[in-house]
């Protein structure tokens, strides 16, 4: 399609076509968190160790939470900044359950991915649920994404802009480009945001005005 509607077939603008995808993909995820950008993970924080390493696909936090060892029990903990930590907890041998965490930096292993704090220390090993925002993979690796079955227009405008600004394409077109992209986001951001988050027994059945004649 976008080979189609560029009406260029030029191998070095072929070759872009998945960077083009790729872009649009990045930036329709940062626009809009549709529910396939959300993972779910355990791990296990270890007693006397205050940090706390990501997965490797981690990009934010939903929520964290330390499950308590014998009761099972979810404490959801606060998130502040690393400043904050230090202070209330000045000394490692501040130890206790978990309450707070701070996105603290780079793994020291890997520069590319983040290590979080906790405070306090941890006083014993907590199983850790990790809800968090990552990038799913791109549909040019798959084939498939969720983005490409239920909502493509978003995904293929984005793409076309792309394609716009590389082949150095008139203003005009790029514009266009750009208000069919914010259409298709606005749609795809009541389908996420709007009627994904709620329902008619609690917010009743979507209604439209019915005008007289």
């Amino acid at each position: 399609m976008i080979q189609d509607y560029s009406e260029n077939t030029e191998s070095l603008f072929v070759a872009n076509i998945p960077n083009f995808v790729k872009q649009a993909e990045a930036r329709i995820y940062q626009t809009v968190h549709i529910p396939v950008l959300r993972k779910n993970v355990m791990g296990t924080i270890l007693s006397a160790n205050k940090y706390l390493a990501t997965p490797n696909d981690f990009l934010s936090v939903y929520s964290i939470a330390a499950v308590t060892p014998g009761t099972g029990a979810y404490t959801y903990l606060i998130n502040k900044d690393v400043s904050f930590i230090r202070e209330a907890y000045p000394t490692p041998t501040s130890s206790g359950a978990p309450k707070y965490y701070a996105i603290f930096g780079p793994q020291s292993g890997n520069i590319t991915e983040i290590t979080l704090i906790l405070g306090p220390t941890p006083d014993t090993d907590y199983a850790v649920e990790l809800h968090y925002f990552y990038y799913p993979d791109s549909i040019v690796t798959t084939s498939t994404s969720w983005l490409g079955d239920n909502f493509d227009p978003a995904l293929f405008y984005g793409a076309m802009r792309e394609a716009m600004i590389f082949m150095k394409g008139e203003q005009d077109m790029v514009s266009y480009y750009e208000q069919k992209y914010t259409e298709a986001i606005g749609q795809l951001t009541r389908l996420v945001s709007g009627l994904e988050r709620g329902d008619a027994y609690r917010d009743g059945q979507t209604k439209i005005p019915a005008k007289g004649l």
